[in-house]
């Protein structure tokens, strides 16, 4: 898709997850469209692998600051530090996810505590962490979550992942009512399986599971990243200020075709 030369413009954008997968597919486009981009993770190797990517194929700066999003005051230092370093924010993106496939009935309460504490529990932290900066947004602050079909249907066997991804969007739900005083619009992203990611390598891939899930999806295809990354251009730029508290799905219909 084409966007406006440079309809990012000035703004500055934090992608919590963004070295690889989808986040990494959403910072190149905030970037090639002109925003100023900081992103986030674990692994500092993963993070200097990224940034040195985007240099190399996009002719991209990006910043980037090790952080793990469970941690509260980890992510508030992340968060503070990369907004310091932009002069503000105006854009995050809540990305950052972990999932595996396991029957319910053998989940452990480990298991379960650890999707339950990135996936919903960094959507808090990040958020809160970027608040102070996305009040003083010039043109109101945006939330992105990256969420899935699966937490408005269910997910056998990734209970914890399609609980946690529920909570978020209750969340997205709760601060677009809450902050929308302060002129900050959050939403959420539904993607379905998006080709050449760990979720789709991981969950369906490895399990043997191709033909059983693009059988169900009715457009007959995965996704990619960029459709993605065109979903949160969109929620972020002007043509979605007036969006708030809902759902973007990117899915092909795989929701209606229950994968």
């Amino acid at each position: 898709m084409s966007f406006v030369p440079d309809l990012l413009k000035g703004k500055r954008a934090i992608v919590t997850g963004g070295a690889t997968g989808i986040g990494s597919h959403i910072v190149r486009k905030l970037g090639q469209l002109g925003a100023n981009v900081g992103i986030i993770s674990r692994r500092q190797e993963s993070l200097q692998t990224a940034v040195k990517s985007f240099a190399a194929d996009d002719n991209l700066e990006v910043h980037y600051q090790v952080g793990d999003v469970r941690k509260e005051t980890v992510i508030q230092a992340a968060v503070a530090s990369l907004a310091d370093k932009m002069g503000g924010l105006d854009i995050m993106v809540c990305n950052a996810a972990g999932n595996f496939i396991c029957p319910t009935e053998n989940l452990s309460a480990n298991g379960w505590r650890t999707v339950i504490d990135i996936d919903l529990n960094g959507t808090f932290h990040s958020c809160k962490a970027a608040l102070p900066y996305l009040k003083e947004a010039t043109d109101g602050g945006r939330i992105i979550s990256i969420s899935t079909s699966q937490a408005n249907t269910g997910w056998p066997t990734a209970a914890h992942a399609g609980a946690a991804k529920a909570g978020i969007q209750n969340l997205m739900q709760s601060l677009a009512v809450e902050w929308g005083p302060y002129g900050i619009r959050a939403n959420w992203i539904t993607p379905g399986p998006i080709e050449g990611t760990e979720g789709v390598e991981r969950l369906i891939t490895a399990q043997g599971r191709t033909d059983e899930v693009l059988e169900k999806i009715p457009l007959g295809h995965f996704g990619n990243g960029e459709d993605i990354a065109n979903a949160v251009v969109y929620l972020a730029s002007t043509t979605g200020r007036y969006v708030s508290g809902t759902e973007l799905a990117v899915d092909g219909a795989a929701r209606w075709g229950r994968i």
